[in-house]
């Protein structure tokens, strides 16, 4: 099906080197701590917690209270999920769909924290899992936003906290 509408998204140059700042500055001082500790600091999902958190800044599923409440919520179902359940398949579906629902309820949904219980159940992960890289992990890309979109006197964020 063809259609003649044009995207509605315009791209500010500008915006993008911000962006791309931000998303390498984030993911870069994960993995350094991979690298310092010998600990996993970096996930999948915060890959794509970047891209909110960079260049869509000012939606509302990209604020702190969405960025780390969706990961910890996702992720504790996750951990509650694998740890009494298991890891067939019907355990990563409802441990996704579970997350989606509690995250919608508590109003911190995150669409990349919605991978979280694949990633808790597909690795096996132990509680601590939670505080890191999650907890962590999220706090640091929060606290990275907070600096670099602030940088551009055009840009604010957060638009909100809780």
């Amino acid at each position: 099906m063809r259609s003649k509408d044009r995207s509605p998204l315009k791209v500010v140059p500008k915006n993008a080197l911000i962006g791309f700042i931000g998303g390498f500055i984030a993911i870069a001082l994960l993995a350094f701590l991979t690298n310092l500790t010998a600990n996993a600091w970096i996930m999948a999902p915060f890959g794509a917690t970047c891209v909110l958190a960079f260049g869509l800044w000012d939606a509302p599923l990209s604020q702190p209270r969405n960025i780390i409440g969706g990961h910890l919520i996702s992720t504790l179902v996750g951990l509650l999920c694998f740890h009494l359940l298991g890891r067939s398949a019907w355990v990563m579906a409802l441990g996704v769909g579970l997350a989606i629902g509690l995250m919608m309820l508590s109003k911190t949904t995150h669409p990349p924290a919605g991978a979280d219980p694949l990633v808790v159940i597909l690795s096996g992960s132990s509680w601590s899992f939670l505080i890191t890289p999650v907890l962590i992990g999220s706090v640091l890309i929060v606290v990275v936003a907070l600096i670099i979109n602030n940088l551009d006197k055009k840009r604010r964020y957060p638009t909100f906290w809780l």
